[in-house]
């Protein structure tokens, strides 16, 4: 296949790259910074390009038998209002751009990632994909970009909404601002501690978009998470327990509000997501629970 990545220079868009390469696709990348080299194949591209607006990267779109979808402005720095409106048009823009080149000429999966931030803090409500979505800002953003997704469907592709969980990878994503913390004796529950995560392994996540592409039947909205969500306090005792660290040093959400401003609210809010969709269609998870999937991230190098 040939798979179009925006978003391919980050974190999760690696992952992605190397998975397809490896399993004999040809990949193009495309991402804002200039290339750095890590993939050297020749059935491997990267295009430098600002997908907030149009231009003459929007041709590889016609290329495409698989286009994956994951550029956006990460969420955590802190909110000013103009950063807010960054987060919100490196997302809705850049997807807007490529459901416009979809030319209708040949058979595409366009998957575009969401968020199961989509649903908003909804305590212990248990979430699949028929659940309604939220009202604050991340919800605004996440049904928005998905919104901007669908209209891809009008120009003859298969869309698939991929509403991501906490994305726990060795290298990257949460996981790397985590365990500094829990290193230098800081680590603990986030507020009460009480607030559901949905999670999934790197290695989980890109072997779930692999499959939603194959499954010519599955469309619109899937969790992308694993099976068994957490609380957040025991998500801090299990990483606390493989690194062999405290996780007693909590952080009261009034202190995380103070230093963080409306960021906070990301690691307050509580989402007891589950991935119906993806496990109706056949998907098998490697790790189902988090302590195996952290011991395997967190493992020493041999």
């Amino acid at each position: 296949m040939n798979i179009l990545i925006t978003g391919g220079s980050g974190f999760v868009g690696s992952h992605m790259v190397r998975f397809f390469l490896e399993r004999g696709d040809r990949v193009v990348a495309m991402g804002r910074r200039a290339h750095d080299g890590r993939f050297t194949h020749d059935r491997y591209r990267y295009v430098q390009a600002d997908t907030t607006a149009p231009g003459h990267w929007q041709a590889e779109v016609a290329d495409a038998d698989a286009v994956v979808n994951l550029a956006g402005q990460t969420i955590f720095n802190r909110w000013s209002k103009q950063y807010k409106q960054q987060i919100y048009d490196s997302r809705i823009l850049t997807t807007r751009h490529l459901a416009e080149a979809v030319t209708g000429d040949r058979e595409m999966v366009f998957c575009s990632a969401s968020a199961v931030g989509v649903y908003g803090d909804r305590g212990d409500d248990l979430l699949t994909e028929n659940e309604p979505t939220g009202t604050d800002f991340l919800s605004r953003v996440a049904r928005d970009w998905e919104d901007a997704a669908l209209k891809a469907q009008n120009r003859g592709a298969r869309v698939i909404l991929a509403r991501f969980g906490l994305v726990l990878g060795a290298d990257g994503g949460a996981l790397a601002k985590m365990v500094p913390a829990f290193r230098a004796l800081a680590g603990g529950p986030m507020g009460s501690g009480g607030q559901w995560v949905p999670w999934i392994h790197i290695g989980d996540l890109v072997a779930a978009v692999a499959h939603m592409i194959g499954r010519g039947d599955l469309a619109g909205p899937v969790n992308v998470c694993a099976p068994n969500p957490v609380r957040n306090r025991d998500m801090a005792r299990s990483l606390g327990r493989l690194l062999n660290r405290p996780s007693i040093m909590p952080a009261p959400a009034f202190a995380l509000r103070l230093a963080m401003g409306e960021l906070a609210s990301v690691l307050l809010v509580s989402q007891r997501a589950v991935p119906e969709r993806l496990t109706t269609s056949g998907f098998v998870f490697r790790f189902t629970g988090l302590d195996a999937a952290l011991a395997d991230l967190l493992r020493p190098e041999p």
